[in-house]
């Protein structure tokens, strides 16, 4: 096995299906799984979706290359007007919006989580929490950088960020017991690809 391999490397068919048929496939139903993601929102008066946590587990799950390409999928699919964004909405000015700062970041988080990952942090609890805060502050970072523009960085802070801290632990929590456990079961069927 490629020391840099994804579970979507691992589970890429071997007889006859074309290696592009297969990324097409991972990244348009990827970005699909994002807009539904987007659409599930928990707790008031704050509600945080699952599409950060989506977003993330999409780039350690398909790699870096695929899971940038899928982001940037989901974001075509919501500037032409499909209701994949937060809420059901879609359109250029979603994109182009308060939010849209952190919905570009989506790409570089992406990513980075999928480079992380092709160096084998989703193994192990401790590096995929690391990899999964390196993921979410990189989506804050470049959120803030935008929104601020807009209201300041105080606002920024209070609105825009501070809220969504504690659901993003408990994404990342969720992440961490998840891939690991996923890396496990995957070696013990498949021995050879530890």
């Amino acid at each position: 096995m490629q020391t840099n391999a994804t579970i979507a490397d691992l589970l890429r068919p071997r007889e006859k299906t074309p290696a592009g048929l297969y990324d097409i496939s991972l990244i348009l139903g990827g970005s699909l799984l994002i807009g539904l993601s987007a659409q599930i929102a928990i707790g008031w008066p704050v509600p945080f979706t699952m599409q950060t946590f989506a977003v993330l587990m999409i780039g350690a799950l398909f790699g870096a290359r695929r899971g940038g390409l899928t982001v940037i999928a989901y974001l075509i699919e919501g500037a032409a007007g499909l209701p994949v964004f937060s809420l059901g909405r879609g359109g250029l000015l979603v994109l182009f919006g308060p939010t849209g700062g952190y919905l570009f970041g989506f790409i570089v988080a992406a990513y980075v989580t999928g480079l992380l990952a092709q160096n084998q942090w989703d193994r192990r609890i401790t590096t995929t929490i690391l990899a999964m805060i390196i993921g979410n502050l990189l989506i804050y970072f470049f959120g803030l950088l935008w929104f601020s523009m807009m209201v300041g960085i105080r606002d920024a802070l209070v609105t825009g960020i501070y809220p969504f801290i504690a659901g993003d632990l408990i994404k990342i929590a969720l992440a961490a017991a998840l891939l690991p456990a996923g890396w496990k079961l995957f070696v013990k069927i498949n021995p050879h690809a530890s």
